[in-house]
């Protein structure tokens, strides 16, 4: 366990009475905490965390009540506006409230609809961003969002809304055309209808695709498959979410930069994952 009064010295924001301190987790490895949030934690009089939190986390707040907040597709879980209401209840108490959700709360993590909440509600917040699963989840498995070979730009997609479906706003014909590499959010569910949606876009069949689950966790499991044999494999393979699932041309970058799995005794480094007939070293 990490030694948390080994912070460097700096004057670390105080954590003041009545105040929410809206802090992203990160994506599951408790080492990709931010100081920030670390120094939340020590303060903090209750941390109302989510189902995706290590729990080894919230022994960094030692003086603090534990609320459990998790939300978890087709499990019962907290009505959003309840989480929202306590949040406003405990401030409105003179707690110093640490909101801890996993990875950052801004991206598909309900964050700012919370923030938003307490604004209203004239509750003083603090916003500690977090890594995102997204990014860091996809960096464990060895897959860069960017690579100047690859692709200028990433997309970023939820796999469903707020009623439970893919979300109907959503224009698949223009995130096919215009995304060289699209990242999915809690889409597992809904795997199939994306994989259709794409593929009717005339998205290749055969682009790589990888689904991450359990991101930067000891139980982290990586399949690589392809954008036609998604649904198909996913199902076979038995996956679970969370899962971060990768469309396109960077999942091969895998072949290089599987770092976790350096301990076979391979080595990689000559192979160039894009085919381009030269080491990748030399790109």
């Amino acid at each position: 366990m990490i030694n948390t009064d080994l912070l460097p010295k700096k004057n670390w924001p105080v954590f003041s009475p009545g105040w929410v301190w809206l802090c992203g987790a990160g994506p599951g490895d408790p080492g990709l905490l931010t100081l920030h949030a670390l120094n939340g934690l020590k303060q903090a009089d209750v941390v109302v965390f989510d189902a995706l939190v290590d729990r080894e986390m919230l022994e960094w707040a030692p003086n603090a009540e534990l609320i459990y907040a998790g939300k978890r597709g087709g499990k019962p879980s907290a009505k959003q506006r309840d989480i929202s209401l306590h949040l406003i209840e405990l401030a409105k108490l003179g707690k110093r409230v640490l909101r801890l959700k996993g990875g950052d709360p801004f991206v598909f993590g309900r964050g700012g609809e919370e923030a938003q909440t307490l604004v209203q509600n004239n509750i003083p917040i603090r916003i500690i961003p977090g890594i995102s699963a997204g990014i860091g989840g996809l960096a464990y498995a060895g897959i860069p969002v960017t690579h100047r070979d690859v692709n200028q730009s990433v997309t970023f997609v939820t796999g469903h809304d707020q009623n439970g479906i893919t979300p109907s706003s959503l224009n698949w014909s223009a995130i096919s055309e215009g995304s060289q590499v699209i990242v999915i959010y809690m889409g597992m569910k809904h795997i199939d209808h994306i994989r259709k949606s794409l593929l009717d876009a005339r998205r290749d069949p055969n682009e790589p695709v990888a689904i991450v689950t359990s991101a930067t966790t000891a139980r982290q499991n990586v399949l690589e498959t392809t954008l036609e044999n998604c649904a198909k494999d996913i199902k076979v393979a038995q996956l679970e979410p969370p899962a971060i699932i990768c469309i396109g041309k960077s999942v091969l970058m895998r072949q290089v930069l599987d770092w976790q799995g350096q301990s076979n005794g391979e080595n990689p480094r000559n192979v160039d994952p894009l085919g381009r007939g030269r080491p990748a070293e030399s790109a």
